[in-house]
């Protein structure tokens, strides 16, 4: 029976579908650059996740390679240098479609937990120093009627997008690098700063990775409506977070909500310290359903590689 290395232990109807069809290691911690080299040593197969080191220089380090599938554990694989893969024959394949509503699910409530500023105030009761209900206290803004804007139309993006216009009738605008003709009313505008600049609020779905690295720059943060807010569902280095920061300290956008951050797990006392940043520890997929069905997608496709077939959600 071939081997497998699933880097994180997983829920248990995922663990008993790959010990199925492998001899399974379970891992604790995210591999660093020499552990996933080892490992590509070490192992028929692997189900890595965020946080796993593959980059170029691991398949470089690795020599002589086992193993020959990285079935990624998520949507995104910023975190494995695909190109890199292959060409030390090594399939790459994602969860692609099972964590869209779940994912798209936090972008709307990173939206109302930054507008209606739901951690200060819930920071507030837990303190014991909430005075109680007043007309001035704690005012957040509207939501509904307001314009939101998608950077990102692919999957998530029509996701919120669609959960914005139907459930808070929301006009939606997107920036797209592409024409993307989407099944909703919703108009594509010509340059990421025209977006920035017309919307109330701003949602960052774009895929991880060295093409989208910075893509919300300070530039572009610096076109946001001083009542703008930002939220990012995308990954950590798709926005400039020294620029967010600065942004948000002098108040020149309203606030921001996060579900990933530049280095993660670290996230800096800066933004730690911002009662206008809504903070999430990356929840995007985080439902019991979710986790379940990203983990089964990843075990068929080691499972199609192990039986010499085509990997089902290859990248």
């Amino acid at each position: 029976m071939k081997t497998c290395l699933i880097t994180r232990e997983p829920l248990d109807p995922v663990l008993e579908a790959l010990r199925e069809s492998f001899e399974v290691t379970v891992g604790s911690a995210p591999l660093s650059l020499e552990e996933a080299a080892q490992a590509l040593r070490d192992y028929d197969a692997m189900i890595p996740t965020l946080g796993d080191d593959f980059r170029a220089e691991a398949f470089e380090r690795a020599g002589e390679i086992r193993c020959g599938v990285l079935a990624n554990l998520g949507v995104g694989y910023s975190h494995i240098d695909a190109e890199a893969a292959r060409a030390h024959g090594v399939a790459v394949s994602n969860t692609p479609d099972v964590l869209t509503d779940a994912t798209a699910d936090i972008g709307v409530l990173l939206m109302l937990g930054a507008a209606r500023r739901a951690s200060e105030g819930e920071r507030l009761v837990r303190s014991g120093t909430w005075s109680g209900f007043g007309p001035k206290e704690m005012l957040g803004v509207d939501v509904s009627g307001k314009t939101l804007g998608i950077v990102g139309m692919g999957r998530i993006g029509q996701a919120v997008a669609k959960r914005g216009h139907a459930g808070f009738g929301m006009e939606v605008l997107y920036f797209n690098r592409s024409r993307k003709e989407v099944d909703l009313p919703a108009r594509q505008v010509e340059s990421l700063e025209e977006l920035m600049g017309a919307c109330d609020f701003v949602v960052v779905t774009v895929p991880g990775g060295p093409a989208n690295a910075g893509l919300v720059s300070r530039q572009a943060i610096a076109a946001m409506k001083p009542e703008g807010i930002l939220v990012n569902i995308a990954r950590g280095e798709v926005v400039d977070e020294a620029a967010l920061i600065d942004a948000l300290e002098a108040g020149r956008i309203r606030a921001a909500g996060l579900d990933v951050y530049e280095n993660e797990p670290d996230v800096p006392a800066r933004l730690r310290a911002l009662d206008n940043c809504f903070l999430l520890p990356h929840l995007g997929s985080a439902t019991w359903e979710t986790r379940i069905a990203m983990g089964l997608v990843a075990v068929e496709n080691a499972k199609a590689w192990a039986e010499e077939r085509a990997l089902p959600q290859a990248v």
